[in-house]
Parts: C-alpha cells; structure tokens; sequence
C-alpha cells in the first residue's frame, strides 16, 4: 500500500477504510493479494447488483469485444445502443405504462444529475430547484449545490447557487407533514422562495442515511411539483435496477417522474453508463446542447442488455429481493433490540442502515468487520449509520455470514 499513499492523491477514500490490494472478485467475494476471502456489502456503492463479475454479463461482453464490434462511438447510432434501446423499452418502459425518451450523458451519475437539472431549466425557464435535506446527488457544482451536506459542498470551492432546501419527510418529526409545508411555501409568492424548475427527490437517502420516504409524501411532493409547473425529477442513481426491489424504487407508490436519473448499476457490470429518462414533451434539447466524449459507451450498452435479459424478463428477481431484504431486515432488528436500546434500523428492499447514533461505534464497528472479513460502509450527516447493499444476487449463506460478521463486530466495539 506504500506506493499508493505515496503516487495515489489524498483524495481517495475507501482504500483507506478498507487497506487491502482486491485482485480478484466473484459474485459476493472479494479476494485481496495474500488469498484473503472477504464478503463485500458495498457492492461499489451500489453499482453491483448483480454481483461481481456475473457470468451472463461477462459472456456478453466478451462476444462483443472479439467480434471488433464498435466500442466507442460518441452518440452514433450503432447496433448495441439500438439492442439496450429496444429491450429497455419492451422489458421496463412498457410494463410500466411509461413513454420516454432515452438521453444518454456522461459516464457518472453526476453527469445525470447535471443534465436533468438544466433540461429542467431550459423546459421552465425558471431557475430554482428544490431539494430535500440530507440529500446527495454527487459532487459537480450543479449536483453538488443540490446536496446538503456540508463537506462536500464546503469542498466545492465557489458560493453554490440554484437550490433550495426544503425538510426530507421525518426531518421535523413524525408530527410534522413536510409535503404540506413544501406545499405551502410554494404556494405563498411571499414566502421568499422562487418558484422552481425541478424538485429532485431520492425515495430513499442513500448516503444521507437511508431515509425512506412513504407512498402518500412522494404523491404529495409529486402533485405540488405539478400544481407549481415544475418537474418532477426521481435520482434512482443508487436505489434504481432492482435495489428497492422493483426495477425502479418509486414503482411502489406509483409515481410518474418527468425525468428519471438513472447510473451506478444500470450496465449491470461496474462500467461507467448514465442516462435521463425524459417523459414524452419535454425533451426540448437542440441538437449538440448538452454532450460529452464517453455518453453511452457501447460496451456498457452491450452489459446493460444482458443484464436486463438475465433479470427482468420476469419477476424472479424483484421476489428474490424482497425475500432477501426481509430477511436482512428481521435479522438487523434483532441485533438491535439485542444489544442498544438507542439502535435503529430502516430502509427498503435490500438497501438497510443500522442507525448506531454515534459515528464512533459505527466506525470501530465497520473497522473491525473488514478485519474479520466482512466489506461494510457508513453513510449519514456524521457517518453513524452502517449501510447494507449487497448484491442482489447474493445466496442465503453468504448473507447471513455477513450479517454474523457484523453483529460479532458490533458486539467486541460495545463491550
């Protein structure tokens, strides 16, 4: 690791909680340099639901590089963009009752996020958006401005403009309707606040805290959205392609977004690929508006489709998760009541927090789960929440290994 701390900028960060040289990785393992097995619980933020390194997936990928297909292409049209295209379309879109158009950005979410919040501009002409606290939707200025939490912004640099934040559903306390004071200050042209040209919303916080918004407040924000003329825009970055369970996370309370921001584990294989799902009528781009060099990576196209063939042609997937995702849950509750009154457990599907309340124990806790083998990461205001996403895939056995892991983990950082 010398030579890392040594070449590698300060900036990175889960090299640092989790101090090992990873060579090789299959499904839920990860293999470091010395042989050392460890069940992974991040999934690459969530950019691997379906596993590392997944079978179908790779094959894929593999036919298509020996065939000298294209691999980059800027926005031309070519066989694969067109194959994601149409099986997005038949699998996703239309079993949904959704019409879209597709806009492939940059590579990242960021990039996604970026793109949405100037569509939504240029389709308004207004230019406040509105966002929720404790949000995060990445680290580029517009995304950044958008997010409440104050080291990344503090790193931005510059004043960051253009959002306005209002509280995310239970900030205030279960006796506070927060759809209702949004409502009324949009509503009130004295309020101070201008009118907006998006409210983004994530159905649950992922790196806030994995705060779960309800069915009735996300109808709510929804219907303001509309009553104010703005856009409704859904960041599904972390919790789209299955994480919730259904193939997108607000499915549950049957939402119809303007736009849907789609990234991390949409190529379903790790490989950078971004889009906008833009509702029919809004997609006012002129051509060249909003570009970039690596929009719609064709190999990533290529993972995309085999991983929307392999699981969602059916709904084996989608029940797989909720089983598993109960069975997470029911597990991480009873740690909780075994061993602090204070601990708290939420979340949805197979996206879970322990709240430790303290981020010392949350910490220690996840330090010492990598030592007993165990990849697990924090996440909220002060990083005292342990944040379970394994991969979607993941058998009971190695699931419920992980879960030992952490609880034995938990047990030695209380005594």
């Amino acid at each position: 690791m010398q030579t890392f701390e040594a070449l590698e900028s300060n900036v990175r960060s889960y090299s640092r909680s989790f101090p090992a040289i990873f060579s090789r990785a299959r499904g839920s393992i990860m293999e470091t340099e010395g042989g050392r097995r460890v069940i992974d619980f991040l999934s690459g933020a969530g950019t691997l639901n379906y596993g590392h390194n997944n079978r179908e997936i790779k094959a894929a990928i593999t036919d298509y590089l020996a065939s000298d297909a294209v691999v980059h292409g800027l926005d031309m049209a070519t066989p694969a963009k067109l194959e994601f295209m149409e099986t997005f379309s038949s699998l996703i879109l239309r079993e949904r009752g959704l019409q879209c158009r597709f806009q492939f950005t940059g590579p990242t979410g960021a990039n996604a996020i970026e793109a949405a919040l100037k569509l939504s501009r240029k389709v308004t002409g207004r230019q406040n958006v509105i966002s929720f606290t404790h949000g995060y939707h990445g680290a580029s200025l517009g995304a950044i401005a958008a997010s409440g939490n104050s080291f990344y912004r503090a790193a931005s640099g510059v004043p960051l403009s253009g959002a306005t934040f209002m509280p995310y559903e239970g900030y205030l306390g279960p006796a506070v309707d927060t759809a209702d004071y949004l409502r009324k200050v949009l509503m009130d042209g004295s309020s101070g606040v201008d009118c907006p040209a998006a409210i983004l919303v994530e159905t649950v916080q992922g790196e806030g805290g994995i705060n779960v918004a309800g069915k009735e407040w996300l109808q709510s924000v929804q219907a303001i959205a509309k009553g104010v003329g703005a856009l409704f825009v859904v960041d599904d970055i972390q919790m789209g392609c299955g994480r919730t369970g259904e193939f997108f996370s607000f499915e549950f309370a049957a939402l119809s977004p303007d736009i849907i921001v789609l990234s991390k584990s949409l190529s379903g294989y790790g490989l950078p690929l971004s889009m906008l799902l833009i509702k029919d009528g809004l997609d006012l781009w002129r051509p060249g508006e909003h570009t970039g060099t690596f929009r719609g990576n064709n190999l990533a196209l290529v993972s995309a489709t085999a991983a929307l063939k392999t699981y969602w042609s059916s709904q084996s997937l989608s029940q797989w998760v909720q089983r598993m995702g109960d069975l997470m849950r029911c597990r991480l509750e009873a740690i909780a009541s075994k061993h602090g009154s204070s601990f708290a457990v939420r979340g949805r599907g197979m996206a879970l927090g322990f709240d430790c309340q303290m981020a010392e124990i949350a910490e220690a806790t996840t330090h010492r789960a990598f030592e007993k083998g165990l990849i697990v990461e924090r996440c909220g205001p002060i990083d005292q929440v342990v944040k379970f996403l394994p991969a979607l895939t993941i058998d009971v056995e190695t699931l419920n290994q992980g879960l030992e892991i952490f609880e034995e983990s938990l047990v030695e950082t209380l005594k």
